[in-house]
């Protein structure tokens, strides 16, 4: 099923591995109608990923954005990041089948890319599946359950 809403905010932010991504999909999102907020960086100088990891999962916790996107070499520390915040569940995606199956399987409210690893079509086209997906529910809704459980243990 399609949940796609061209209205959603979308937190988006990288480190410098990622800045030239990160500006070509805040281009993307704005040419689907959503509305972005760039957390940065917007700089090439070198940053630390968990900054900004840790900003745009603060941002879709706190319900402020709706989704986030999240940008850095490979994608992997700067969801590691993003998931020491609570109610966040990123997921690194690699294309659109794995970004469309983070939000249908798992629940997940930001994906992560690396722009050393993804081509700028390839993440579009991963971008798009994540924000046409829809959670499923049923048997992964308990699934998630038990990961979110697991910030109580």
């Amino acid at each position: 099923m399609d949940s796609y809403k061209a209205e959603e905010k979308i937190a988006v932010g990288c480190d410098h591995a990622g800045l030239a991504l990160k500006e070509i999909l805040i281009n993307y999102l704005n040419e689907m109608g959503h509305e972005v907020i760039d957390l940065g960086t917007n700089t090439p100088d070198r940053v630390d990923y968990p900054d900004y990891g840790a900003a745009v999962g603060r941002a879709v916790a706190s319900g402020e954005a709706d989704l986030g996107l999240l940008v850095c070499g490979s994608g992997i520390g700067i969801g590691i990041a993003a998931n020491k915040i609570p109610g966040v569940r990123a997921a690194t995606i690699h294309d659109a089948t794995s970004a469309h199956l983070a939000r249908e399987h798992n629940d997940a409210n930001i994906i992560c890319m690396g722009e050393r690893l993804i081509g700028q079509e390839v993440a579009k086209e991963a971008l798009s599946a994540f924000l046409h997906a829809e959670f499923e529910g049923g048997r992964h809704a308990d699934r998630v359950k038990k990961i979110d459980d697991l910030l109580e243990s």
